[in-house]
């Protein structure tokens, strides 16, 4: 068996998403068999097991016995939960920088399922705390938060636009993500009918179009090492666009799958179908998934 912890709010995402699910609490769902694919899921128990325990002091003595440092999702009998935590050896939670290495101490991750259960893992998908990593927000040059989409994903995957590549920003206004690959040094070509934030429209690598991402010619853009796009509109319109820029030879995508009112389950798995891709919901994500394709 493996547990799953959904991103808080898209419990029902997460669910649709395993189908079969043997035990459930609160977010946290237990599917049986091997590890399935599951964009919602923040966070992948991949060794779950359960512990009896006669007391507080035997809960924190046996989690100590496995490995150091644990992360608590408290799904039920939360004041005896946080005590146990609260024996346990203090995790930091001191914000990251983008683009650091991740951390690489293991981090387990623990509930209280009743009074005398535990349910843990001591290995998990995530080197985070629930797979939700904090970051040190900038809060004078981005002009949206958006920006941290892009540090949250490139510091996950290891991957980013390098210096001097050409990039291409497909709903780009009012510019979260343009200023972070300008600041990367990348030739960033911006595009949205909306303005872009003028400070960011400034910078001496960022060229602006203001004109629809859907109405763009490949042929006449020319070659781009990147496309990037947090355009609004529905999954399956990007992915017929995604599908033309794939044909004109751009390799490397990082794009936002913006669900509406509903969560169109067949469409990610066809972003997902992609040879080289990979689908996931990022902890700033809201009704949305990242789709990445990078070239090997």
């Amino acid at each position: 068996m493996i547990a799953y912890l959904a991103a808080e709010g898209f419990e029902r995402e997460l669910a649709e998403e395993l189908g079969e699910v043997s035990e459930r609490h609160g977010r946290l769902m237990i599917a049986p068999g091997q590890r399935r694919h599951a964009a919602w899921a923040q966070n992948v128990w991949l060794t779950p097991e359960r512990l009896s325990i006669k007391s507080i002091k035997d809960a924190s003595r046996q989690l100590r016995a496995i490995q150091r440092n644990w992360a608590l999702v408290s799904v039920a009998h939360h004041r005896r939960a946080a005590l146990i935590q609260e024996q346990l050896p203090h995790v930091s939670a001191k914000p990251v920088e983008p683009y650091a290495e991740l951390p690489t101490a293991p981090l387990g991750s623990w509930t209280l399922i009743d009074a005398n259960t535990v349910l843990h893992s001591a290995s998990c998908s995530s080197p985070f705390a629930h797979g939700e990593p904090r970051f040190l927000e900038d809060k004078v040059g981005p002009p949206s938060r958006a920006y941290l989409k892009l540090w949250e994903l490139f510091t996950l995957t290891r991957r980013w636009p390098q210096p001097g590549e050409r990039v291409l920003d497909l709903g780009s206004s009012p510019g979260g993500w343009t200023w972070v690959l300008a600041k990367l040094g990348c030739e960033v070509i911006s595009v949205d009918k909306a303005e872009l934030d003028p400070r960011v429209a400034a910078l001496p690598n960022v060229s602006v179009r203001r004109e629809s991402a859907f109405g763009l010619d490949p042929r006449e853009v020319g070659p781009v090492d990147w496309l990037l796009s947090d355009v609004i509109c529905y999954p399956k319109r990007l992915l017929t666009l995604v599908e033309r820029w794939r044909a004109a030879g751009v390799s490397n995508f990082a794009c936002t799958l913006k669900f509406q009112a509903e969560t169109d389950h067949a469409v990610s798995a066809a972003f997902a179908a992609i040879p080289g891709s990979e689908l996931r919901h990022l902890a700033v994500n809201r009704h949305e998934l990242t789709w990445t394709l990078n070239a090997p």
